[in-house]
This record gives C-alpha cells, sequence and structure tokens, in this order.
C-alpha cells in the first residue's frame, strides 16, 4: 500500500488551512473484527492500511513552478465536470498555481499528431461547468503511446498530471508514471477513479454512482407503471454494470418496485423447474405484473465469445437487454400466456446527466485531496474513500482486480431478496436445465 513519493517536502503549504493531516496517519482496511482481542491482533501484526489523505503542512512543489494538467477519458460519468471545477478552483486558490491545462479529448490531447492543443483552465471558465453533464474536455478511448504523451506533459513544463478515468485510465496513468521514473522527471501523475459500476478495487464509493442508480430508479418507476397499466405486464430494464451489479441492486433498493435482478455476479438458468423463466411466470400469473432489472454484463454465458475488444481494450458484451425480451416473449409465447412486455434501456441518458447533490460533494472532496496528494510530491497514486475517510493508494492496487458484489456474504444482495422477495437461487433443478 506505499505510495510512491519523490522526496522530502520543504515548502510551506501556502493553502492556510487551520490543521494539517499528518504525513504517518493511515486508515485501517479491516474494521470488523470478531472479538477485542482480534484487533489487538491484527495491529501486532502488519495490518493493511492505506495512506490517509489531506493537505500537508509541507509540500514537495514550490506553486509559483507548477503548470498543472487535467485529462478526462472513457466513458462519460455525472460528476466529471464537478471535479475539473475542483481541481482548478483548489489549484488556483489554495495553492497559487499560475497555470492549469485541460488535455482535450482524454489521452488523444496528449499526443501531437492528433492536433488537440489544450485549454488554458482558469476559474472563470470552470465556475459553472458543474450545471452541465459530460466533460468540457471531451473523452476518448484507447491507448495511445507512453513516450509521446510524456514528451507533451514535459513540453508544456507539466509537474502534475491527474487523470479522471476508470480501470483503462488508471492503467494508462500507471504506464505514464513508469515512463516518467525512466526519465527521471519530477512529475506527480494522480489518478480520481472514475466509474459509475462502482467496481474500482478498495475504493468504498466512486463519484457519479449516486447519480446514476437514482437516475436509473426513475426508468425503473416508468417500468413499474408500464407492467401494472396492463395484464400480464412486465416491465424489462437494462442497466449499465459490466462486471458488477451495484447500479442494478441499488436502483432496485431505493425504487422498491423490483421483482427481479439480474447481475453478472449471480448465475441463473433460463428454463427448468426453478429457473427464472419459470419463476417469472408463476409471479405474472400470480402477482398480474413484475418488475425486472438486468445489469450489462448479467447472463453473459449465453453467448458465444468471440473474442471482441473496444478501443479500451474492455471485452465487448452481447446485448442481454433484447436478449432476455425475445427470451421472455418465447416462453410465455410457448406456456400459451399473454403478455404485455415493455423494454426500457436509459443508459446514456444515466451517464450524461449532471451529479446531484451528493455526488457534486462527493467530487469536490475527491479532487481537492488529488491536488494535496500531487503537492505532497506522491505519484502513482489513486485518491478515494474507505470508511469514509479518504485514502490515497498506489494505481498498481487500485487496478489489480475489479471490486464486485459477493451475493454469499453480502449485507446488500441480502436486502435485495428482502426487498425484491426474488428466490436465494435461479438455478434449475431439473433435467430441462438451460
Amino acid at each position: 500500500m506505499s505510495v510512491q513519493n519523490f522526496g522530502e517536502c520543504l515548502f510551506p503549504n501556502p493553502a492556510g488551512y487551520d490543521y494539517w493531516t499528518e504525513e504517518n496517519s493511515i486508515v485501517l482496511f479491516q474494521t470488523i473484527f470478531n472479538d477485542k482481542e482480534k484487533i489487538v491482533e491484527s495491529l501486532q501484526k502488519e495490518a493493511v492500511c492505506f495512506q490517509q489523505a489531506g493537505p500537508r503542512e509541507k509540500i514537495y512543489f514550490n506553486p509559483i513552478e507548477v503548470t498543472a494538467g487535467i485529462v478526462t477519458c472513457g466513458g462519460l460519468c455525472p460528476g466529471i465536470n464537478d471535479v475539473i471545477r475542483a481541481l482548478v478552483m483548489e489549484l488556483h486558490y489554495r495553492y497559487k498555481v499560475p497555470r492549469i491545462l485541460g488535455f482535450q479529448f482524454g489521452y488523444e490531447g496528449l499526443v501531437k499528431k492528433y492536433g488537440h492543443r489544450p485549454i488554458e483552465l482558469t476559474p472563470d471558465k470552470v465556475a459553472h461547468i458543474m450545471n452541465f453533464g459530460g466533460s468540457i474536455l471531451g473523452s476518448s478511448r484507447g491507448n495511445q503511446n507512453t513516450a509521446d504523451m510524456v514528451d507533451t506533459l514535459c513540453l508544456y513544463g507539466v509537474k502534475m498530471l491527474f487523470c479522471i478515468g476508470g480501470d483503462g485510465t488508471l492503467r494508462g496513468a500507471s504506464a505514464i508514471q513508469e515512463e516518467i521514473k525512466k526519465r527521471k522527471e519530477d512529475i506527480s501523475v494522480v489518478g480520481i477513479p472514475k466509474t459509475i459500476d462502482n467496481d474500482i478495487n478498495y475504493v468504498q464509493k466512486t463519484f457519479g454512482f449516486s447519480t446514476a442508480f437514482s437516475k436509473a430508479v426513475e426508468a425503473v418507476n416508468c417500468a413499474h407503471e408500464e407492467a401494472k397499466g396492463a395484464p400480464h405486464g412486465i416491465g424489462l430494464v437494462k442497466i449499465m454494470g459490466r462486471h458488477s451489479g451495484f447500479i442494478a441492486v441499488n436502483a432496485a433498493l431505493a425504487s422498491k418496485n423490483v421483482n427481479f435482478v439480474l447481475i453478472p455476479e449471480q448465475d441463473f438458468d433460463l428454463e427448468g423447474k426453478g429457473s427464472f423463466l419459470d419463476i417469472l411466470l408463476e409471479r405474472v400469473k400470480k402477482r398480474g405484473h413484475a418488475v425486472i432489472i438486468v445489469a450489462e454484463g448479467a447472463g453473459q454465458r449465453f453467448f458465444e465469445d468471440k473474442g471482441e475488444k473496444d478501443p479500451s481494450g474492455n471485452k465487448k458484451l452481447a446485448d442481454i437487454g433484447i436478449f432476455m425480451k425475445d427470451k421472455i416473449t418465447e416462453y410465455f409465447k410457448k406456456q400459451n400466456t399473454t403478455l404485455n412486455l415493455k423494454y426500457i434501456d436509459p443508459s446514456y441518458i444515466i451517464r450524461s446527466v449532471p451529479a446531484n447533490a451528493e455526488d457534486s460533494v462527493f467530487c469536490g472532496f475527491l479532487a481537492q485531496n488529488a491536488v494535496h496528494a500531487a503537492f505532497s510530491g506522491k505519484t502513482g497514486c489513486v485518491v478515494g474513500i474507505w470508511n469514509n475517510v479518504f485514502t490515497i493508494m498506489p494505481i498498481a492496487v487500485a487496478v489489480a482486480e475489479r471490486k464486485v458484489l459477493h451475493p454469499e456474504k453480502s449485507t446488500l444482495w441480502r436486502a435485495l431478496l428482502a426487498s425484491t422477495g426474488q428466490p436465494n437461487s435461479m438455478l434449475a433443478t431439473d433435467s430441462e436445465k438451460t
């Protein structure tokens, strides 16, 4: 969990805060123990800890010599503009940084051949951008030549680069940091994790997640109205979530109108006794309607793996939403049961809206702590939150694996089962299993 540091911090912090975060302040990873003795035992061993984020009394970089860079990559997410705004405000007003550059269209903006000139960001330019979705800097996917990107940073005299993005972006940031290290340059690289899927490792919550599932609830409630307004009505909503079902589960818990949630972490069968379609049919016959949420990464075993990937290197997923719509229709027809099914896919609406109030506040904290980390000479790191304390950890830890929901031991999933009434398992128990 150790974060790379350039060296001794000698400059007084100009931010003017009343109190500072101690350099050796740590946040315990584990907070639940079987008994008090286990706490002592854990502390006596080498307990897993994060560094606490926050402003240090002494800083590594002389602010008047700093040019800061900001880049946003990957898919859109509520709150990107809030993070950009907070970075600029903290850098300008607290640390007195004279020049802040926004590199356009993701990592493409760091490669000269694409011709994207950086934008000079000032408080006036970013003052109201939190009212809009998307990113004022634009975004892109795909790998770029690391040496070319570092050449651009050196050309503009950038001393700290803030990379706002998900798993692929953070891997790119790590590669940039390694190239900087080879060149023996002092350029701090700090990641701010962005994914509405909430699937970054060892990060309690990512910005945009709260807005995403709150917006998804609107679609789910519309699906509920459609379903109950027709005989044997079914509302089917596809929600984002490539590897994890956090948005789907939280949307269901917030709506309280959902009867079934299908997520990547929980396998299910389509036909046979105790399968999803068998239970769905029983529910519709008994109650007259049903609402289903399916995460985009659920049920991928029903499709042939063609090995295709998007420009970011992510596996291309088959469309589980349309697939489930067709399978439900076919099954009800085979069972001679009438059906009124409405399918809703709000994916791009969910990710393109401005951040809600909770996310907007959260974005500000993340951005401020990213600036504190960079000025204290830390690099190759990610800011996050763990047990409601803001943390710093190496990028390598954040991208080592994806955070997923574990149905067998998750209180979130247990609450979901209680809310929906769906069975613990929807795997078929007879020979008709498919």
